[in-house]
């Protein structure tokens, strides 16, 4: 098992929802990103076509969401028959890596399902996400992803955010040992970010950096909206590179 981060410099991976956002990570300088949609559903796969325009960002590493819909992560057969499918058509775009997650009723990690998609993966790097913080026994569902060959588990340390989760996240990175790599995700901004590291003993760190961005549309169609009433239409989030780049003068100041 290999592990991405080479260097002693603490790592940024950027959840990416369009690719602006790409973009804002690299002109930052985030080494990694995590691509994804309907971020305001805990993000779903992202298309293959944003996964094709996102690795031909130079010098990028792009990892890409498998999970199909919103709610919880207790899959149907079918399900994880998609999921190993949207893994397969990562790799032919190019993507380096996949993040994925799966859980039993019980709140323990689903083996069968994981160890699908992580044959699916053969060659890419894994990472777990944050199924995790919604498990049972954080420990023994650590073990599990460890045992899988997971590269990394993204995670807040089962908190609402990483920094509350700080103590929990020290755990697991002194349980993992060095056999995955702990990224602490949740809530993650420039005025946190090395409180984070710090106290959790980590060297990657995950965030969205994002802020919101006016439409530039001229013409707005009043009274429609196309989610849900009064939703917004002619403004979004997007990762900010200016925000990105706090983040990485904080962690590697």
């Amino acid at each position: 098992m290999t592990h991405d981060n080479t260097t002693h410099r603490n790592l940024l991976e950027v959840c990416a929802g369009d690719i602006e956002s790409v973009y804002a990570a690299s002109r930052g300088e985030a080494q990694r990103v995590e691509l994804c949609s309907a971020l305001a559903d805990g993000g779903i796969t992202p298309s293959t076509g944003f996964i094709r325009q996102a690795v031909r960002v130079p010098g990028m590493k792009v990892h890409v969401l498998i999970r199909p819909r919103g709610g919880d992560f207790l899959y149907t057969p079918e399900e994880v028959a998609s999921m190993t499918d949207d893994i397969v058509a990562a790799r032919e775009a190019g993507a380096h890596g996949v993040v994925i997650g799966a859980l039993t009723p019980d709140g323990d990690i689903d083996m069968d399902a994981c160890r699908q998609m992580m044959e699916a993966a053969s060659g890419m790097n894994v990472t777990f996400h944050r199924a995790f913080d919604l498990c049972r026994d954080p420990f023994e569902a650590l073990d599990h992803i460890i045992a899988l060959g997971c590269n990394r588990l993204l995670t807040s340390g089962q908190a609402a955010s990483a920094l509350d989760g700080a103590p929990m996240l020290r755990q697991l990175v002194d349980r993992a040992a060095g056999r995955l790599v702990v990224l602490a995700g949740g809530g993650v901004c420039p005025q946190n970010a090395a409180e984070i590291i710090r106290l959790s003993g980590t060297c990657e760190i995950h965030a969205s950096a994002r802020h919101t961005i006016a439409s530039h549309m001229i013409y707005r169609k009043p009274g429609v909206s196309m989610g849900a009433p009064g939703t917004d239409e002619y403004s979004r989030k997007t990762t900010s590179a200016e925000i990105v780049a706090e983040i990485i003068k904080a962690i590697n100041p």
